[in-house]
Parts: C-alpha cells; structure tokens; sequence
C-alpha cells in the first residue's frame, strides 16, 4: 500500500519529482549516509518521551510503521471516548496517512501536538512569521507538516475543532535537578518504537519541564487558505492531491528542475558512493534537458562555493560554468585577500580549463605566517548540543565540549600530541573539566594557538557564560583563561579580544589559498586531502612510520604510516583510520548497542558521544568508542599541522 504520509508530503514539497525516486534501492541516496541526522534523531526521542509526561494516562498505538490499518482502527476505537489523551494517533483517509506525535479529545475539542527537537523563546512574536510578514524559512516545513496532519485528522473527522501547537525546548527555562537527560534512556528493547526506557514516570518527579508549546492554530489555518504557500504553482489542497497521485502510482512528477533543489538533491552519486547506483538527479536532467554523457561531463554550477547569483542565473538558462562570465557572477576584487566572488571564479576557471594548479598569495602568507610565535599549537574540539540540560540550573540545547586533541609544533620541526582528553563519563556535564583541562594544557606554554573555523570560539564564548552563571570555586581563573585565547562574540555584552587569540587556519585558507581539488569546499576534511595531493614535501614526509619524522602520537605505534596510494592517488587519511570493534570477536558483536562502525566525520563523533550518554551499554564498549574518538580527534589536529606544513611551504617556496 503506497500512502502518502508526513516524511512523503515534506519530501513532494521538497521536489514531486524526488517522489519516485524515494525508497528505490537502487537510487543513490545521501541523506542515508548523513552521520548528524541520527545524531538529531536522539535528542528527538528524549524530548518526545518528556512531552508525553505533560499530557499523561495516554495511550500509545505502538504498532509497526506498516500496520497502517491497524493502527488506525485502534485509534478509532479509542476516540469513541469522549475525553481520551492518544500518542501516535493514527489516520488513514483515501491514500493519505498519518500518525500525531500527541493528541488530546474533549469532545469534539481536539489539540494536535506535534513535538520537536528544537528551541525557542517565549517571547519571540517573529518566531514563525518573519517581521515583513512571510513565513520563516526554517519553519516552513514543519508548519506545512502539522499542515497535512490536520488536514488528514479533518477529513477523517469533519466536525471537530482542532488546535494546532508545537511543543519543543524552551530556552528561557532551566532544569531544576540534575541528571535530566539520563531519565530516558535509548535502548534497543524500549517498550515503544523510539526505543526509549523512562527512568520517570511524571513531571513531579523532575520538577520544572523545559519544554513549551506555541499555538499554531491561525498560521495553520493561513496555510489552508493559501496565504502562505510552498509553492507559488501550487495550493495547499493542489498539493496533497498531486503527491497523493505521483506516490500512489508511482509516477514521476516531471516538475520543472531547479537551482536551489537540484543544487540540495539527495538522489545524487558521491564519489565515494555506490557507483553501482543510479542518480536521480541525473535522470532528471535526462528527461527534462536531454542531457546525455556529454552534458553530464561538461562542469555544471551547482557546486559553485556559496552561489547565491546561482537561481537567477538557472532560471536564465545558464547551468554550465561554460557560460558564466565575471559580469553575470558579480566578481569583485580586494587587494589583500580572495574575495568570495574571486573563489568562486577561480573554482569556475580552474574547471573550465582543466587546470589542477592551486592558487595562492604567497606574500600575504608569508606575512600572516611571520606574525606567529613559537611553539605553535593546534586546537581542536569535539562537542555536542543536548536537547535536555545535563544539571540543574542549566537550559535545553546548552553547549557541551566533551572532547579536544592538542598537538605542537615546535621550532625545530617536532611535532608533538602534547595533550588529549575526553569526558565519557555517563551524565557528567563536561564542560567545566573540559576547560581545565584545556587550561593545563597551554599554560605552561607560550606560543601562537590556532583552530579550523569559529567552532573553538563559539563553544569557548558559550562555556564562559555558563561559568558566570555556575558556582565553580575557580570560575574566575577559567573565565580568564577563555578571554586569553578567544575574543567575544559580536552579540555579547562582555567585550574582549585575548592576547593569545587563536588564530584561524579556516579564514587563512579562505583568504590567500584556493585548491580546485577541494571543488569550493573550505571544509577541513576537503582541504586536507588536496593539500596532500599538491604537496611533494607532505606526501614525501607522512608516506614514512610516525617514528621516522619526529612525530609523537598517543593513539597510535611509532610503525603507523599517515599516507598510503593507490592506484598512484593518495587516500584521505580519515578514510583509513581503523574501525571500531576491529579486534573484536563475532560473539562480542553480538551484545554491543551503539552500532557505530567507524568515526570519520563530526557526525559520527557526536553520534557516538550521545550513544555513549544515553544508551546503557557496556563499560568495554565506551571504552572502545573512546579509542575511537581518540584517534579522530587527534587527525583532526594533525591534519591542521599538515596544512600548515603546506602553508609554510608555499610561503617559502
């Protein structure tokens, strides 16, 4: 039974054409191989579990995702009550489908609500709807969501009343015990389909809830009467009826194509995907554009780095870089760095020309290069956001530092992992150990620090609050230290700039150096590997054993070998970092929960962290994960070291 349910109806407003192509195994998909959705998914869970105790004597309709006329013959059943609270209310009404995340019945008095792993503040009256009076962006889809659901729930009963809210974190609220997020646990023998185990059982218990819920009743009712469209082309009602047929029948939509769609298109191959596979994206392009290999060959612009001129320019009908000229991209020139219109030019003009050479101001290199103080150290953190606060005290989606790897740079060409540290202890708050830690780390050493992006700042700049709201008997020394190495950020209303500021190798990159094998990307783990692939020094340096270039490491032996080729390409490093659970036997697979294969991205990490929080498993199999994150922590530091390395020697050369 094909059924156009909520993910389908989210997805048609995406693109109808990706309608088809949803579910088919033999199409690409990349949104399967997204590490930071299951990351979201988890706090989801929680934040749904907690919702439940505000609304509780529910009766759950725990039936398979398949069982649709099952579960909505219970849900029948029960609604013939005239008060009854119901969670995963479902609904079936001529090929549409849903399932409510709460739902309360006095009567014929309904309230809808959908629950969400996001936040707001109370009063935030542009929350939803923008000061110019159009619908925010980012809330689009999940209001066109409840949307559909009530549309279903209406048709399938038209005589009540429905009211339509939102339940998610409230971010002016705090926890008012500690331990909050470990009262739900994620487990794979929940006694619900989102395998959680509550260790509570009602709001009492936890005192204040940090959640809340706004009433989306009137944008919900503006959305039914077409003020608020997804889609200039279609009405609300035109759009349900649409994806409702193409779904059922398994029709591809043949909808105009698109920048921004196309440009975001999951139905894609990568290349480090499935070659196997078919693309969707390029079926697309074959039936609407007549592309053939030709086409497909030829450099297209929707991976043009941060493109904003790219829907104009589609909807002109230029789609090849071929076509783009230094007029139509608006390129603009400054004399002391790249331009992001230069970045974007060079990306189209190194492709167009088949040109593989880097670009860099070696003078404003050289110049950053020469400001910087020895010994030098490199910074990276690994962190989390928790949809419930760790202690009392603390606010829903608080910033949590539970990792950082620290390597040096010495002026003799030693390179040194001084320092690592990890907090895996199950419900610890890390961050103030965190920032001790850090602290230990660097005070008995001068020299310049740097980081990869604002991320470092970011999270410093947010543990420096917390600690000026904490009772720490230090908090003074700590809140010192964070001024010495970040500055503030532009919205605080304590200014500072530190001494010993870090340094961002992100911003070096962005404004003095451009590698077309990156393709546009500044992305760390795209730059590494083009640094590799262009420099002789590195590959030459890091093809031999650790204990052969004067390079200390604390998660692997001296016998380790960075860099390897085949086939005469060099292979990303974080593509050969070893799996998890590598020595282990079949038997002790068996009983592990975490089902983490490999850490290779942030992702991963912070997949893994929240696992290792929320999931009771064994203290062997934290210990595991640890040794994982340990040594992708510590190559994301190396990697900063190693595009240093190609900075000084392009500087140099």
């Amino acid at each position: 039974m094909r059924l156009l349910t909520k993910s389908k109806f989210k997805l048609g407003l995406e693109c109808p054409n990706k309608l088809y192509y949803t579910g088919k195994k033999e199409y690409a998909n990349t949104k399967n191989e997204d590490t930071f959705l299951e990351a979201l998914a988890q706090g989801g869970f929680q934040v749904e579990e907690l919702a439940r105790m505000h609304f509780p004597g529910g009766t759950l309709i725990d039936e398979d995702t398949w069982e649709y006329e099952k579960a909505w013959n219970l849900t029948q059943t029960l609604l013939k009550q005239e008060n009854v609270i119901i969670y995963e209310a479902a609904f079936l009404f001529e090929g549409l489908y849903i399932k409510t995340d709460i739902l309360v019945k006095k009567g014929n008095i309904i309230d809808l609500i959908e629950v969400k792993s996001k936040s707001f503040l109370p009063d935030d009256e542009f929350l939803f709807i923008g000061k110019r009076g159009g619908m925010v962006a980012g809330w689009k889809p999940y209001l066109f969501d409840v949307a559909f659901q009530k549309h279903v729930m209406q048709s399938c009963y038209p005589y009540w009343k429905i009211n339509s809210f939102i339940m998610m974190a409230d971010k002016s609220k705090t926890a008012s015990i500690d331990g909050l997020n470990q009262l739900f646990r994620i487990t794979k023998k929940g006694k619900n389909r989102t395998g959680i185990n509550s260790k509570v059982n009602t709001l009492e218990e936890i005192g204040n809830s940090v959640l809340g819920r706004k009433n989306v009743t009137e944008i919900i009712g503006e959305i039914e009467s077409n003020r608020y469209k997804y889609n200039e082309n279609l009405t609300f009602q035109e759009s349900i009826l649409l994806f409702k047929d193409l779904y059922k029948n398994d029709t591809y939509a043949s909808w105009p194509t698109s920048f921004s769609s196309c440009k975001n298109c999951e139905f894609k191959l990568t290349e480090s995907g499935d070659s196997n596979l078919k693309s969707g994206f390029k079926e697309c392009f074959n039936k609407q554009h007549e592309w053939g290999e030709e086409e497909f060959k030829q450099s297209n612009i929707f991976d043009i780095y941060d493109f904003r001129k790219g829907n104009k320019l589609f909807q002109d009908g230029i789609v090849f870089k071929r076509d783009l000229t230094e007029d139509n991209i608006g390129l603009k020139v400054e004399a002391e760095k790249l331009t992001t219109s230069n970045r974007q030019w060079l990306q189209i003009e190194k492709e167009i020309n088949n040109d593989s050479s880097y670009y860099v101001d070696k003078d404003g290199l050289k110049s950053e290069l020469e400001k910087w103080i020895f010994p030098l150290h490199f910074i990276d953190f690994e962190t989390s956001m928790s949809a419930l606060p760790f202690n009392k005290g603390l606010k829903p989606f608080e910033q949590v530092a539970f990792q950082f790897s620290h390597h040096i740079y010495h002026e003799n060409g030693i390179v040194e992992h001084a320092n690592q540290y990890i907090n895996n202890t199950i419900g610890a708050f890390p961050n103030f150990k965190f920032v001790r830690a850090l602290r230990d780390a660097l005070i008995n050493y001068d020299g310049t620090i740097f980081r990869y992006s604002h991320h470092e700042n970011t999270i410093l700049n947010a543990i420096y609050i917390q600690l000026k709201d904490s009772d720490e008997p230090d908090k003074e020394d700590l809140m010192s230290f964070i001024q010495t190495i970040s500055h503030s950020k532009r919205e605080s209303a304590i200014k500072w700039s530190g001494e010993r500021d870090m340094v961002d190798l992100w911003d070096l990159e962005k404004r003095f150096y451009y590698n077309p094998l990156t393709k546009g990307s500044n992305s760390l783990k795209e730059v590494l590997p083009a640094s590799i692939n262009s420099s002789p020094y590195l590959l030459k340096k890091y093809s031999q054993s650790i204990g052969e270039i004067n390079l200390t490491s604390k998660n692997f032996s001296d016998n380790h070998v960075w860099l390897k080729q085949e086939n005469g390409n060099v292979l990303n490093p974080y593509k050969l970092l070893p799996p998890v659970f590598e020595d282990w036997t079949e038997d002790a697979l068996v009983n592990t929960l975490s089902e983490i294969e490999g850490i290779a991205d942030g992702g991963a990490a912070l997949t893994t962290y929240s696992k290792m929080q929320y999931t009771d498993m064994t203290q062997a199999e934290i210990d595991e994960l640890s040794i994982a994150l340990f040594r992708y922590c510590e190559l994301d530091t190396l990697a900063m070291v190693m595009v240093y390395e190609h900075f000084k020697e392009l500087a140099y050369a």
